[in-house]
């Protein structure tokens, strides 16, 4: 027999999948990934790190917010040149994961709409950066925020979510050209608090992919057994 807490109540499904091998470069697409405690397996677990002493971030990795380009290429000895030009040298450095915040980020295809209503343009997802991408159930209207304290299940994984994921200025930058588009921030900023996507936390390790459903489980609450009053 299947319980309620093994059924859940659907969100939508896993439509694109991806892993940063190194932070701030261009992601690897993904049909499956193993999800560990720290994240999906090879998710940023190398960083090019600034070594000029003299520099703001030295010793702290160089990301999309210090360059427009990074995001475009999975090319390192690139990455390095682009830094080179603006005076920062780079080392890379292995020993991830190098998380900003959390180990897996998730975007729901109706948060997208929104922003895209919001700032009047196509939005890749992309731009977001995130590991899971969901299309929404027809019955899913959740915001980020109700969302928070959630456990998700999707394929053998559970995650508990964490907080809606804050924006930056990577989000202004065209994933192929770098080109930047500013409206994109400052509208999300000004209709939507400059938040789009959620952190989440693994619970349980496992395996996921495209074609899965990812569901919210029920709190521990709703599964104990209700009494009459009387």
């Amino acid at each position: 027999m299947i319980s309620a807490m093994e059924v859940g109540s659907p969100l939508g499904r896993i439509t694109r999948l991806w892993r940063y091998p190194v932070k701030s470069l261009r992601p690897e697409a993904l049909q499956r990934a193993t999800v560990v405690n720290d994240g999906l397996a090879g998710d940023r677990q190398r960083a090019l790190i600034v070594s000029n002493r003299q520099h703001a971030r030295y010793g702290k990795p160089y990301r999309g917010k210090e360059h427009h380009l990074l995001h475009t290429t999975d090319n390192v000895g690139e990455a390095r040149r682009w830094g080179s030009a603006r005076g920062v040298v780079l080392e890379t450095r292995d020993g991830g994961p190098f998380f900003d915040a959390a180990p897996v980020s998730i975007l729901i295809d109706t948060w997208l709409v929104q922003a895209e209503h919001i700032t009047g343009m196509p939005l890749d997802p992309q731009r977001f950066r995130p590991n899971l991408f969901v299309r929404a159930d027809a019955s899913f209207v959740a915001t980020e925020g109700e969302l928070i304290g959630a456990t998700l299940e999707a394929g053998s994984v559970r995650l508990r979510v964490r907080a809606p994921i804050e924006r930056c200025v990577t989000i202004t930058y065209d994933v192929e050209t770098g080109t930047p588009m500013p409206q994109v921030l400052s509208e999300l900023a000004r209709k939507r608090a400059t938040t789009l996507g959620v952190y989440c936390d693994v619970l349980r390790a496992g395996t996921l992919g495209l074609g899965d459903s990812l569901n919210r489980l029920p709190d521990v609450a709703e599964l104990r057994p209700r009494h009459d009053s009387a």
